[in-house]
């Protein structure tokens, strides 16, 4: 079980932001990254999680 939610979180995670993404470099990969997982964990509720955050 735990295989699916690691294939879902990647593939929502290259929708949404590595195929519409450019990064200039490193750094500025590592800082979007870092706000969209934030996002991810505590603004988004997930369906899994009684539409809740993981953050919650």
């Amino acid at each position: 079980m735990q295989n699916g939610f690691v294939e879902s979180f990647t593939g929502r995670m290259r929708d949404e932001l590595l195929n519409e993404t450019m990064f200039r470099n490193l750094a500025h990969a590592r800082m979007v990254i870092a706000a969209w997982t934030a996002d991810c964990n505590t603004e988004r509720p997930h369906s899994a999680l009684e539409y809740q955050t993981p953050a919650d």
